[in-house]
């Protein structure tokens, strides 16, 4: 039995076919490339009893991935829960919400911990023995972390303003962490420069068509913890765009191995406005977006102004029904608080981006109230604290005694209680 499905990367643009290589664009129209795989024979081997035999991580899936045998990276990444948020749904209104909670990732708390198990399990098959990654923060943690678990030297580009909280989640593993003067478009094209000189394999550039590959396993995992089946709406948050087309890509490759029935469902995307290239174009029905030259937004990790799948993100949110929105910062940040004191999950900017969209997509209308919901939630408020250090209460400070405590006690009671 073949050890990979896997027959070669595709031109998304012309469908021209090249072996499998750590190339990410088409020498004919330089068109991103894509895995293409051997839907056929996955179907003859794979079934929902083989994959429940499996540890509960993302490479149950292994099958519909694109590396050569067993993971050599990140073997114990994924499986995250999904919630059932019955008090968040009471709060926006709607009847059945599902946070998918990628904030308690292995090893960095983040999804991008499962396109980087992908990228580097594949930069070892391709012998590289240094990686990098241009990152607005949790990619570069998760690269940082991955590589020193697998001894591979590790070079992460940032902007030189990236959260401090994220520059150390890099550095601890012993990362090279270079700083950029200049945004996240900015260091992706120095990286783009890096990865040809030197010879690196970086994951978002040279290893990106199997890099994207790692996004599938969430829309994998959504599929099987709902029972095998795929949800009406999906909310995603969108940097580089790659997320909100896997995860429906997910749900397409499951019907066709036979392990769903159908794959109908909207896919929408969520923005920062004030990094809100692809929400931008999908409102104003431009085919594809157009660059925010600087982007401004406590969403870090998602000011991406110019996006390397944003045509492909529009056109996936249109074919699906979905829409796309943006929001405020004071938005995120309450965002982020709600979720927190519903649900008791604490998601970083994006994932403050993600509930603040829903919601507003929900008091358009968009969203039906009566329909089921998945929220993505992708990385954990632990590495970005600033942004509701104004939006929650100080500790308050007593003597220690009971009397004092008591009186503080008696006086919270009679506070209405404030969601």
């Amino acid at each position: 039995m073949p050890t990979s499905f896997v027959r070669g990367l595709k031109c998304r643009l012309c469908g021209k076919m090249y072996p499998k290589e750590p190339l990410n664009f088409c020498t004919e129209d330089f068109g991103p490339l894509e895995v293409d795989y051997d839907y056929e024979a996955i179907a003859e081997v794979l079934s929902r009893s083989k994959i429940e035999m499996r540890p509960e991580n993302m490479w149950r899936y292994r099958e519909l991935l694109p590396i050569d045998g067993e993971p050599t990276v990140g073997a114990q990444v994924g499986g995250t829960p999904l919630i059932k948020a019955d008090r968040l749904a009471e709060a926006l209104g709607v009847e059945k919400l599902w946070v998918k909670n990628d904030a308690v990732n292995f090893p960095t708390l983040s999804f991008k911990d499962r396109v980087v198990s992908v990228a580097l399990s594949k930069a070892r098959e391709f012998g590289f023995s240094t990686v990098g990654c241009a990152s607005t923060g949790n990619l570069g943690n998760s690269v940082a972390a991955n590589a020193a678990a697998a001894g591979l030297e590790a070079y992460i580009f940032i902007p030189a303003d990236l959260e401090r909280s994220k520059i150390l989640g890099s550095s601890i593993y012993g990362a090279k962490v270079v700083g950029v003067t200049g945004t996240y478009d900015e260091v992706n094209r120095l990286c783009t420069q890096v990865a040809f000189k030197y010879g690196w394999g970086f994951v978002n550039i040279n290893l990106r068509p199997f890099y994207a590959e790692g996004s599938k396993s969430m829309g994998f995992e959504i599929a099987e913890q709902l029972g095998w089946r795929v949800p009406q709406h999906v909310v995603v948050p969108m940097a580089g765009g790659s997320l909100v087309g896997k995860i429906p890509k997910a749900f397409q490759e499951l019907a066709k191995v036979g392990l769903i029935e159908h794959a109908r469902c909207r896919i929408y995307g969520a923005q920062a406005s004030g990094c809100s290239p692809i929400s931008t174009a999908v409102k104003n029905g431009w085919e594809t977006h157009r660059p925010v030259r600087r982007p401004n937004t406590i969403a870090k990790s998602l000011a991406i102004g110019d996006p390397a799948d944003g045509y492909f993100a529009c056109k996936v949110i249109r074919d699906s029904g979905g829409w796309a929105e943006d929001v405020s910062d004071q938005e995120i940040s309450e965002a982020m608080v709600l979720l927190g004191r519903t649900e008791g999950i604490f998601a970083e900017t994006a994932g403050g981006v993600t509930v603040a969209v829903t919601r507003k997509l929900i008091e358009q209308g968009r969203i039906p109230r009566d329909e089921e919901i998945v929220i993505c939630i992708t990385g954990n408020g632990l590495k970005t604290q600033d942004a509701v250090a104004e939006y929650v209460e100080a500790p308050v400070i007593i003597k220690p005694s009971l009397e004092e405590l008591a009186a503080l006690v008696d006086g919270a009671a009679r506070e209405p209680v404030l969601v």
